[in-house]
């Protein structure tokens, strides 16, 4: 079909999902994206985030926490470093990763700390758009 593209979600453990979609909102490095079929082809790293696929059933979101997501005219592959359906997601998962950004923040080279206060808030981000309280120590 002309209106749909295919889509593929890999992390290193498993292949989470496979399959076609009308458009894929990707939270990109350098903010969010919306790829379609037929999307000029870029590569992009992924921040911490939601990504969102619509489906001719309706929406699926998936929490991501880096990886890269690769857009060409048939579609998107994203190899993602964590990644799990928004409904897996539990309180504590969502309180260790911010646990451990805020580990890389306060153990940061003074050259790399503006990156990890923008990871921590990335997941902080993350935690509150699904609908969870991150806390934050």
């Amino acid at each position: 079909m002309a209106d749909m593209m295919q889509f593929d979600l890999v992390t290193p453990e498993r292949r989470l999902a496979s399959l076609q979609v009308r458009e894929a909102r990707i939270p990109g490095s350098e903010g969010e994206l919306t790829a379609m079929p037929g999307h000029a082809p870029l590569i992009t790293s992924l921040r911490p985030g939601v990504l969102a696929v619509l489906t001719a059933e309706g929406e699926t979101d998936y929490v991501v926490t880096g990886g890269f997501a690769e857009v060409n005219a048939s579609g998107v592959t994203v190899l993602a470093e964590i990644a799990h359906p928004t409904s897996e997601v539990t309180q504590e998962m969502i309180d260790g990763m911010v646990a451990e950004a805020q580990r890389l923040h306060r153990d940061a080279h003074p050259g790399v700390v503006d990156a990890t206060a923008k990871l921590l808030a990335d997941m902080v981000a993350l935690g509150s758009r699904i609908g969870l309280d991150p806390k934050l120590s």
